[in-house]
């Protein structure tokens, strides 16, 4: 039961985050694709980043609240998170300064935040992934006993 708790809570917590995050890229959806352009790693798919990066959280969150395809969803998750840590401390190593693509409250953290802040979400997936996973597991060896 606390699993169960716990994997609701991630979810949650993840679905807030995406669906924050992709309503404020696609509020100014404009904005977004032009602090994606001054990324010189993103410059060249700045139109396609911008429209695919918040529709990928939206799918994303989506999967989340639907109980049926929430491990993928999930995993999905992690993989997103994988993804935006990743790209900072490519930024935090390689870059001199690139303006953050987030909207909203995200936007006012530096870099060094932010990395901590995705570095605390992307554990939350995963361990929402860990626990999704033995619970799969539990059920289907009790399906299998019955």
């Amino acid at each position: 039961m606390k699993k169960n708790t716990a994997v609701e809570v991630i979810c949650f917590l993840l679905i807030l985050l995406f669906v924050y995050a992709a309503v404020n890229k696609l509020m100014d959806v404009q904005k977004f694709r032009v602090q994606i352009g001054q990324s010189p790693f993103l410059s060249q798919f700045a139109r396609f980043v911008a429209w695919f990066i918040p529709v990928s959280e939206i799918i994303v969150a989506i999967m989340l609240a639907f109980q049926r395809i929430r491990v993928v969803g999930l995993y999905a998750s992690f993989s997103l998170m994988v993804m935006f840590t990743a790209y900072i401390v490519v930024i935090l190593n390689f870059s001199s300064h690139v303006p953050c693509s987030c909207g909203g409250i995200l936007e006012k953290m530096g870099w060094t935040e932010h990395l901590i802040f995705n570095i605390v979400f992307t554990l939350l997936a995963l361990l929402g992934v860990v626990l999704s996973s033995k619970r799969e597991i539990t059920n289907h060896k009790e399906i299998a006993a019955a």
